[in-house]
This record gives structure tokens, sequence and C-alpha cells, in this order.
């Protein structure tokens, strides 16, 4: 339940975002929703085109809040090498998934163009900013410049979600153990070629 304070359309929209995460499109039910807002019957036909506007209300909102948590990482101080390693490293709550990927696995949304445009304008954002990012690297000798930046961007964002759903199968160690792989793999050399120079940037809160 949320604060009376709180509008109904907020109410609505926060409720939406919370059930779509935990159970689904199909799962979402407009009394859940109803019930989970503290909101009275019709008001999601007042406010929203019902279910579908709703639901669209709620994705987008998700999609600006996933972006503004990468961009607050990626456009924060430190080298190409340290931003990435924030942006894999900050805190998440691996177990229970990123609420943009899990919309993919949601045939609901993906079956229907007015939803998935949120979610996958977020993650051809959010590749594009990454592969701006090695490429900065490229320019400042960080990283050979014989990586493609577009690929290696599309490697991180796999990453990611894939270690999301190996920490739903095998714990929250297994997606630490791919963020660690990576960074390896992605870690600048030394000026004498023979070790990687280590990233000190600190995990953040998303």
């Amino acid at each position: 339940m949320y604060s009376i304070r709180v509008s109904t359309p907020e109410r609505l929209i926060e409720a939406t975002r919370e059930l779509l995460w935990e159970r689904g499109y199909v799962g979402t039910s407009p009394k859940a929703i109803l019930q989970r807002a503290g909101a009275g019957q019709g008001s999601m036909y007042h406010h929203f085109t019902g279910k579908p506007g709703l639901a669209l209300a709620a994705i987008r909102r998700t999609a600006q809040e996933t972006r503004a948590a990468a961009e607050a990482v990626l456009g924060g101080p430190g080298s190409p090498y340290e931003r990435i390693e924030a942006y894999l490293r900050r805190e998440r709550d691996v177990l229970r998934g990123c609420p943009v990927g899990r919309l993919t696995m949601d045939p609901d949304v993906v079956a229907s163009d007015d939803l998935r445009a949120p979610v996958d304008e977020t993650l051809d954002w959010l590749r594009e900013r990454l592969a701006s990012i090695v490429e900065e690297g490229q320019e400042l000798g960080e990283f050979p410049p014989a990586l493609d930046g577009e690929e290696i961007a599309a490697t991180i964002v796999a990453t990611v979600q894939g270690g999301y759903v190996l920490a739903r199968a095998s714990g929250s160690a297994a997606f630490d153990t791919g963020v660690r792989g990576l960074l390896s793999l992605l870690a600048p050399r030394s000026p004498a070629g023979d070790s990687p120079a280590r990233g000190s940037s600190t995990p953040t809160k998303a």
C-alpha cells in the first residue's frame, strides 16, 4: 500500500511496475494492481486506457530509471575501464534480476510492439553507451585498437543479463564469477604488457 499523499496515477504505475517484475504481464491482473495501489475500482480506466495503457506507462518508467541508474555510473568519474568496472560491480539484487531484462522474457510484452519498444530502446541505448566508452578507452590507449566496441558492449550486456539467470539457478556467486571473468579480459595492460592494471572504482547502488 502507498501513502495517500501519492497521487492515484503514481500509485497505479508503481504498483504495476512491481507486479510486472514479480508476476509478468498475464499475472498482473487489474484487481491485483488496484489492491497493491490502494486505488478504487474504475480508477485504472479513469487515468489510463485500461491495463495495456497502464502497463506501457509502467514499462516506460522502469526503462527511464534503468537508463538513469546506468548513466550515473557510466557517466561518472574514472577511466573508461573504471567506469565499466563500476557498472559491472554496482550493487544489484541479482537474485531478483533486471526489471528490463525480465520483460524480455515475458511473451506478452515481446508480442506487443508498444510494450516492447521501451525495452528495446533501453537495451539499444545501453549497448551504444558502452560501445562509446570502449572507443573512448581505445583513443586513450587503455584498450587495444583491435577491439570492436559494439561487440564488447554486447558482451557486457550479455554477461550482466546472463549473470542474472545463472544467479537464480546457482546463487549470487555465479553473477560475480562472470563479472570477474569479463573484467580480467578487459583489464588494461601495464606499459610492460605483463600484468593487468587494476581499476579502483567503488561499487555504487542503482
